[in-house]
């Protein structure tokens, strides 16, 4: 960035002053919450986050410095609660992306299960190599749990994409069958209790950068 292009030192006075103030702010809603999820903390919250992020912009333009602390942006957390206080049921929401790195070892070893299962026909055990990936990963995925696939999933031939576990809170479990036709539909970030993801990406922004510095 050139001379011109850069924030004075009066920028950074004021931007580093936002943060305090946000700070004195955020600390005031805590004191004043009325409960988990307060929208005032809430709001707070996004505010010292959004001073935070100037604030460290500024001072590594200006002075090629860069701050001890990153705070999450408003984009990387959930709403404000919005489920019951004392959840009754449950609903825990998954997703597990995967490519299919080896398509031969797939295929085999979901012959080998066609192959070992007694109940299954001949003509079963033949459709497996034949159709390909296709009838592999139903016989794979029909014969395994979605976590023991999880954990073996080189031996399957499957390399790991981007995954994503939601535990959404509800009143009482709804009536059988009733969501089986659009499971996902009426999934609701406001009534998460907590949520876990991982993804490649993570491990990438968690490398040092050579031009910035590391600020993890």
């Amino acid at each position: 960035m050139s001379d011109a292009a850069q924030p004075t030192a009066a920028e950074v006075r004021a931007a580093a002053d936002a943060v305090k103030t946000a700070l004195d702010r955020h600390l005031e809603a805590v004191e004043r919450r009325t409960g988990d999820d307060d929208p005032a903390v809430y709001d707070a919250f996004n505010a010292l986050a959004a001073a935070a992020e100037v604030y460290d912009e500024l001072l590594y333009d200006r002075y090629d410095e860069v701050t001890p602390f990153e705070i999450p942006g408003a984009e990387d957390s959930l709403p404000p609660y919005e489920g019951p206080g004392e959840p009754h049921a449950l609903s825990v929401l998954i997703r597990r992306d995967y490519a299919v790195a080896e398509p031969a070892r797939l295929i085999a070893q979901a012959q080998r299960l066609a192959d070992l299962d007694p109940d299954a026909q001949d003509s079963a055990s033949v459709a497996v190599a034949g159709a390909g990936v296709h009838a592999a990963l139903g016989v794979l995925f029909g014969e395994y749990e979605a976590d023991e696939i999880a954990s073996r999933h080189k031996e399957f031939g499957l390399e790991e994409g981007d995954s994503t576990l939601w535990v959404s809170a509800a009143h009482e479990l709804p009536e059988p069958g009733e969501w089986l036709g659009a499971p996902f539909d009426e999934a609701d970030p406001a009534l998460v209790v907590c949520r876990f993801d991982v993804s490649a990406v993570f491990d990438e922004e968690d490398e040092p950068d050579t031009d910035r510095g590391d600020r993890s």
